[in-house]
């Protein structure tokens, strides 16, 4: 499955039963936790998502929405005596931040922790099945985005095909790979003759905080999902600028002239009691755009 859950979905101050950004990442047997602002570990508790299959965690920036529930959690991890590998990907003063808590409160963790400083644009993680990679976002402390994708699914070999042109199936890994097959009297049977394209991978971007800036397109160009931030109703645009975020309507914008399929709206000012109008006015502009509600798990 491939999915991602939103644990929180409002921005600085928790309001109206709304909690600072967090959501878990679903793709490939993992877990990926996605910032971790207060309370995020909670939530995790009301939505069920189980602590132990958390081993990678990214953390987009450093405004205490997007992290001051992460040394609760890995303290939580301690206590409940978890022993697999913790990876935490952050801004470089990260590590310091949070080892200085351990420190003075002489934890001592039974697991390995592992701090990845992110200081530009890349690839994260890269494994057989999937890549993660970051990429930069306009706001206004350094800041980054994820990118999760699937890595493209072998070829679907057609039995009949193969047996036709006389394809041993000890070839067949090699057809699924894109080869072609090469008979003994040297005659060329081109792959697309006995297979057909694997599924469609897909990729899903969360796009963190920033202000409205189509450069970051060609990092998520086509995705199938990402989440956009909507700290403010588009009549309060001048204050999303010089805050360095964005409004419904913009996120809608980004969406349509990136191409992707579906478009999440999220990280909701705490002066707002509803979002339902937030949703109207992104739809406005990008018709396939939900509200990211806090306890739903989006399918990609």
């Amino acid at each position: 499955m491939f999915a991602v859950t939103i644990l929180g979905n409002n921005s600085a101050v928790p309001a109206f039963n709304r909690h600072p950004t967090s959501q878990v990442v679903t793709m490939e047997g993992h877990n990926f936790l996605v910032d971790c602002g207060e309370g995020t570990q909670i939530q995790m508790i009301n939505y069920k998502i189980r602590r132990s299959k958390i081993s990678h965690i990214f953390i987009s920036h450093l405004h205490g929405d997007h992290y001051f529930g992460l040394i609760g959690l890995i303290n939580s991890f301690g206590l409940l005596n978890h022993q697999q590998d913790l990876h935490v990907f952050g801004p470089s003063p990260l590590e310091q931040i949070i080892e200085l808590q351990l420190s003075v409160a002489n934890t001592v963790l039974p697991f390995k922790l592992h701090f990845h400083t992110i200081d530009k644009e890349g690839v994260l993680i890269e494994e057989e099945k999937f890549i993660v990679k970051c990429f930069r976002t306009n706001h206004r402390i350094e800041c980054y985005g994820f990118l999760f994708q699937e890595k493209k699914k072998p070829r679907k070999i057609n039995p009949e095909k193969a047996k036709q042109y006389q394809i041993p199936s000890s070839f067949y890994d090699r057809l699924q790979h894109g080869e072609d097959y090469i008979q003994k009297d040297g005659t060329i049977i081109q792959n697309n003759l006995v297979t057909e394209a694997g599924v469609k991978t897909k990729s899903y971007a969360y796009c963190a905080d920033t202000k409205y800036d189509e450069s970051i397109i060609p990092h998520l160009q086509g995705a199938d999902l990402i989440y956009h931030e909507t700290t403010y109703l588009d009549n309060l645009r001048e204050r999303a600028e010089i805050r360095f975020h964005s409004t419904s309507r913009q996120a809608g914008l980004f969406a349509q002239k990136a191409g992707v399929a579906k478009l999440l709206i999220g990280h909701f000012s705490s002066k707002y009691d509803t979002l339902e109008e937030f949703e109207t006015e992104a739809k406005e502009v990008f018709p396939n755009t939900e509200l990211a509600l806090e306890g739903v798990a989006y399918t990609i």
